[in-house]
């Protein structure tokens, strides 16, 4: 029987990094999650125990910290100075992934060291190998909702189907989105950012939704539609399910005002929305 080694990779998960940097009159936090991914020729390690072209864990996290103290800047570029980094310097390592969660914190008040945790979670992963390099941005945790404005029916029945056809419900989802960039040029990113973003908000607002995966198409084409140099995006929208309570028994009745927020389980809708002449970068890169 042949056997031989597959597809591999190793790295250092959820490296945490909060970084302060003091002006004059106000502070402000970047807060990040920094999770490193690096594969190439590793075979040794694999089948000999051989660690001689293994660059280790710790050593990755340590380095997220040392570049840190030059400053973060924009997590685009600094998840691209990382992975750079580790193909540059390191001959066994072949491709280099860095992703990075941000979390957004307000200012509170007139204070200028005070803060409260703000909604959503801002994303972004550069990768990095001999071939060229990819960065993509996005958003986590964008928890949105519409009391109105959201239909389902005309769906597919067979003897198992119990749900009735909706007319008017509410329509709730956590936004998970990932935009690929044409290239790793210099940009505004925490612009890009923003606007895509508000593009999400917008599209999702405006859209009389017949389904959620007409929303997530509508989502994604609005995002594209206002950035020329994003190629692809991919969303991922859990269906927040409320349904309407019965208050018959009650002696009451409800009209549309009344829900319950289901936990689990729930619907998952995913799809990508992409421009027809942007180049594949394949699975890996996301």
């Amino acid at each position: 029987m042949d056997i031989e080694l597959g597809e591999n990779q190793y790295g250092k998960a959820e490296t945490r990094l909060v970084r302060v940097d003091r002006g004059a009159d106000a502070h402000t936090i970047t807060d990040l999650n920094v999770t490193t991914t690096l594969a190439g020729e590793l075979t040794a390690t694999h089948l000999t125990g051989d660690n001689s072209g293994v660059l280790p864990t710790d050593t990755q996290k340590n380095t997220v910290y040392a570049f840190a103290r030059d400053g973060v800047g924009e997590i685009e570029d600094f998840a691209l100075r990382l992975a750079r980094h580790f193909v540059d310097t390191t001959p066994t390592i072949t491709r280099a992934r860095v992703r990075i969660e941000q979390y957004a914190w307000d200012r509170i008040a007139a204070t200028g060291h005070s803060f409260a945790r703000a909604a959503g979670t801002r994303t972004a992963t550069a990768c990095c190998d001999g071939d060229g390099a990819w960065i993509v941005s996005g958003v986590s945790d964008l928890v949105v909702l519409n009391t109105t404005g959201s239909e389902f029916h005309g769906f597919h029945v067979d003897e198992y189907t119990t749900l009735p056809e909706a007319r008017d419900r509410i329509l709730a989802t956590a936004v998970t989105a990932l935009w690929r960039h044409r290239s790793t040029d210099a940009r505004d990113w925490a612009a890009s950012f923003a606007g895509a973003r508000e593009r999400l908000l917008t599209a999702f607002a405006d859209t009389h939704s017949l389904s959620l995966q007409q929303t997530l198409h509508a989502m994604g084409e609005r995002v594209l539609a206002g950035a020329d140099d994003l190629a692809e995006i991919r969303l991922t929208l859990p269906n927040k399910h409320h349904f309407l309570v019965d208050l018959a028994p009650f002696g009451m009745d409800n009209p549309g005002e009344v829900f319950f927020a289901a936990d689990r389980p729930y619907g998952l809708i995913e799809g990508t929305v992409r421009r027809a002449d942007a180049p594949d970068a394949g699975l890996a890169w996301w």
